[in-house]
């Protein structure tokens, strides 16, 4: 009696199995913290900078960027506040780059200067918030630190990537 009913107990298996793996086809939708980083620093002739903030979006749905609060330091000197309402939306695990213009305080216009001058590393930190809208979502604000480093770009004055 059982082997009769063995081919329809396998088969009552495969389906319940196809069943319970289409269920769990479900795409998750999940918000993870975003980044913020220097891609590019500028230096124009009037001192002030032109920073390319690159803004990552881990989260698997698109984000709109709505704020950026970030406060700069360069080498162990403060730089300044990067604001900037860039109101963009950035996909799921994808980025997006922004410029933010800078006028820095005296003392990192001189380290700035110092790492052109001698062609060397330059170390900045970002410390702050970003305000991100999740695609359907409500508005959520992140806290953002990050620290990394800068190097002059071969044949463009002033200029570090």
């Amino acid at each position: 009696m059982f082997r009769r009913l063995r081919p329809l107990l396998t088969l009552a298996l495969l389906a319940a199995t196809a069943v319970a793996l289409t269920a769990c086809n479900k795409t998750v939708k999940r918000v993870s913290p975003p980044a913020a980083s220097v891609q590019q620093l500028t230096v124009q002739a009037d001192g002030s900078w032109t920073l390319a903030l690159r803004l990552q979006n881990f989260s698997s749905m698109p984000m709109t960027f709505d704020n950026v609060n970030l406060q700069m330091q360069v080498g162990d000197q403060d730089a300044g506040t990067l604001a900037a309402s860039p109101g963009i939306s950035i996909g799921g695990v994808s980025a997006d780059v922004i410029n933010v213009q800078l006028t820095p305080s005296s003392a990192a216009r001189i380290v700035v200067a110092d790492a052109l001058a001698g062609n060397r590393t330059l170390s900045y930190s970002l410390k702050g918030t970003v305000a991100a809208t999740p695609e359907e979502k409500k508005q959520r604000s992140f806290d953002i630190t990050g620290r990394s480093t800068l190097n002059q770009a071969p044949g463009l004055p002033g200029v570090l990537r």
